[in-house]
């Protein structure tokens, strides 16, 4: 007997809790460890949007976090000067529009050090030198900051906003693009600014100074002859003249960061996926004398998707750690300079590491799927140890729920395991209903903390959900990848689909009362389910592909997409395969479609069109359109509006009530 949950009207849901929840989003340690100091978002004063604010977190975990004296809400990207000075950027004061570069001292003193017509974007500090670095932008045609200054004044002014393009991409990361282009600027003590080189359009920010500061560091986008690879950049702070450059054919590299002693540039480096090669990721040690680029992990078959690495503090040290995805976590690794890899983390996933300067202790961001990010302190050699979390914003109390685990064997043998996610009340004679989530990427996993299509609003409302890590999903080897390569609506749907029949197979799920919903490629799976199978008694896709030839032309990504699948006209099979449009006849299961009007990733007209099919077809659908909203919902109350009508869809057709319309709707 299934249960009867019965909808009551509560002052503050689950998702409202949610959304006004401060969120951790950064750390930076100062050069003698006394000082950490954290990124919050909370929401303004109207409750409309996230702000940054800076915070002050204690290291030995005994005092109460601070918000830092004399931050103001826009403060964002803090990091420290070679003496202890804390820099951030903030588009705070009467100034011109944009975010300026701004040093506030201990007592709460802020003071604007440096300042760019349009504002900049990223900033980086030498770690025993008084260099720093930022990324700002320059328009066609301007050869320094007076000129750039001077045309953007002039097109302020003419309220001009058109761009021409000409040998550059139109869009990237769901941003339109141009007419300025990105440049890294370098200051060495008080001289004036270098212009250390352009970026291109896209990866901007992707830079690291050396120790010395004598040196820059920087990733330039790739070309329109050569979308699938960038380059890396040592240039010299002084002059701008570039030393070395690096770059590989098919892969691009991200997230530089210089050695100790500065004799080495360690690079996360991407392999771009095609039809018949799968993506792998790894960190490489580039050397900018010898030209070496030599792969620091060539036999870690985690598949982790390393992410920046950060080297030993002590020069002559070539341990260094990262972080990466690992059957639904995302641990710590610590590399020795032998090539061993420890892992030191048991459980979470963690991001935004530091290290002391003796390369003693780290800190982190620590996330999981039933923990928000806190601050965490480690052992830097430690295996497997449990974090001591530190005093700071962001603890959202008690869940309405317990995590546990699924495990099944694919059809073709592989170990597929999910997160499972029980309402409190659910047991065998109470079974709960079951939404079935699937995660973006592809080339992602359930490992931490998610913001956008957070799982724990559907349990508070009295689902169980579950969380599965398909074919294509990192931490699983590079067999992961192997399986899944090519065939984006086979072999992930079949793994999503036996991950649910393993979860059902429980006594405390209901079976006939299922849902299945994703976002970005999860959106694309849900859609193509529904044209695959009937089982699930309503869907909800949140910027899905639908046409994969249409998708392959208008996505920002198009060069990427169409290396993976090909020219439609001479690869016909590929889209033929896996395209859900073309079997929008098979359409029946109600459909639930979210997407943003701004979305250029995966742009607006595939969920037009799904929905189109959909009332051709008869099948009863909503669209929830957001047209100043892109890829991700991120304005608050926008979030609050997509958890209110997808649980009051899943209500009206998994659960059988009445259907209710959000109020500001």
């Amino acid at each position: 007997m299934g249960r009867l949950i019965t909808m009551v009207n509560t002052p503050s849901p689950f998702h409202h809790r949610l959304v006004r929840q401060p969120r951790l989003t950064d750390l930076a340690l100062a050069p003698d460890g006394t000082r950490l100091i954290a990124s919050v978002q909370t929401l303004d004063d109207e409750g409309t949007r996230y702000v940054s604010e800076l915070w002050e977190v204690d290291p030995a975990g005994e005092r109460e976090a601070r918000l830092v004296s004399g931050s103001v809400p826009g403060d964002f990207a803090p990091a420290f000067t070679a003496d202890g000075s804390l820099l951030f950027l903030s588009e705070r004061g009467p100034h011109e529009p944009g975010a300026a570069l701004w040093a506030l001292s201990e007592h709460g003193e802020a003071e604007r050090i440096a300042h760019h017509p349009g504002g900049m974007t990223a900033l980086t500090a030498a770690s025993r030198a008084s260099t720093l670095a930022w990324t700002a932008a320059l328009l066609p045609g301007a050869a320094d900051v007076a000129t750039h200054a001077a045309l953007f004044d002039e097109r302020h002014q003419a309220r001009v906003t058109a761009v021409l393009y000409e040998a550059t991409p139109t869009r990237a990361g769901g941003v339109d693009l141009g007419p300025a282009e990105p440049h890294t600027f370098v200051r060495r003590g008080e001289a004036p600014p270098v212009d250390a080189g352009g970026q291109g359009l896209a990866g901007a920010g992707d830079m690291a100074l050396s120790p010395d500061g004598s040196v820059v560091a920087y990733t330039r986008a790739p070309t329109s002859t050569a979308p699938d690879t960038n380059v890396v950049v040592i240039a010299d702070v002084a002059t701008g003249v570039e030393h070395r450059t690096f770059s590989l054919p098919g892969h691009q590299y991200h997230r530089p960061v210089f050695t100790a002693d500065g004799t080495r540039l360690i690079c996360q480096r991407q392999r771009e996926e095609t039809y018949d090669t799968e993506w792998r990721v790894t960190l490489v040690s580039l050397d900018p004398v010898s030209g070496e680029e030599t792969d620091l992990l060539p036999d870690f078959d985690n598949w982790p998707w390393p992410g920046r690495a950060i080297p030993s503090p002590i020069a002559g040290d070539a341990t260094l750690w990262f972080t990466g995805d690992e059957r639904g976590h995302c641990p710590v690794f610590r590399r020795d300079p032998d090539g061993t890899v420890t892992r030191l983390t048991a459980s979470g996933a963690y991001s935004s590491l530091c290290v002391t300067p003796d390369g003693s202790i780290l800190y982190a961001l620590r996330s999981a799927l039933d923990s928000p990010p806190q601050v965490a302190r480690l052992d830097a050699t430690e295996p497997d140890q449990q974090p001591t979390v530190l005093k700071a914003p962001g603890d959202l109390g008690p869940l309405p729920g317990t995590l546990t685990e699924v495990h099944t064997i694919a059809d073709d043998g592989f170990a597929l395991r999910a997160w499972l996610i029980l309402p409190e009340d659910a047991g065998p004679h109470d079974p709960a209903p079951l939404v079935v989530e699937v995660h973006g990427g592809p080339q992602s996993s359930w490992s931490g903390w998610p913001w956008q299509w957070n799982p724990w609003p559907f349990v508070a409302r009295g689902y169980a959900v579950l969380l599965p890590d398909p074919a294509l999903s990192t931490g699983y080897g590079q067999q992961m990848q192997v399986r899944g390569r090519g065939q984006y609506g086979g072999r992930p749907y079949r793994d999503v689909i036996a991950l649910t029949d393993a979860a059902l197979a429980r006594a405390d799920l209901d079976a006939r009362r299922t849902a299945l919903a994703g976002w970005s490629f999860g959106g694309y799976l849900a859609g193509r389910a529904a044209t695959l199978t009937d089982r699930f008694r309503a869907v909800v896709t949140h910027a899905g592909m639908w046409n994969m030839e249409v998708f392959q032309s208008d996505t920002d990504m198009h060069t990427y997409f169409r290396k993976i699948y090909g020219d439609p006209r001479t690869r016909r099979e590929r889209y033929e395969a896996d395209s859900p449009h073309l079997d929008a006849e098979h359409l029946t299961t109600p459909m639930l479609i979210v997407h943003g009007g701004k979305d250029y990733r995966v742009p607006v007209g595939q969920s037009l069109a799904l929905h189109h099919d959909l009332q051709r077809q008869g099948v009863p659908a909503k669209f929830l359109y957001f047209p100043d909203e892109s890829h991700g919902i991120g304005a608050p109350n926008h979030v609050r509006l997509v958890y209110e009508t997808a649980l009051n869809f899943l209500d009206h057709h998994v659960l059988g009530e009445q259907w209710k319309r959000p109020g500001l709707l």
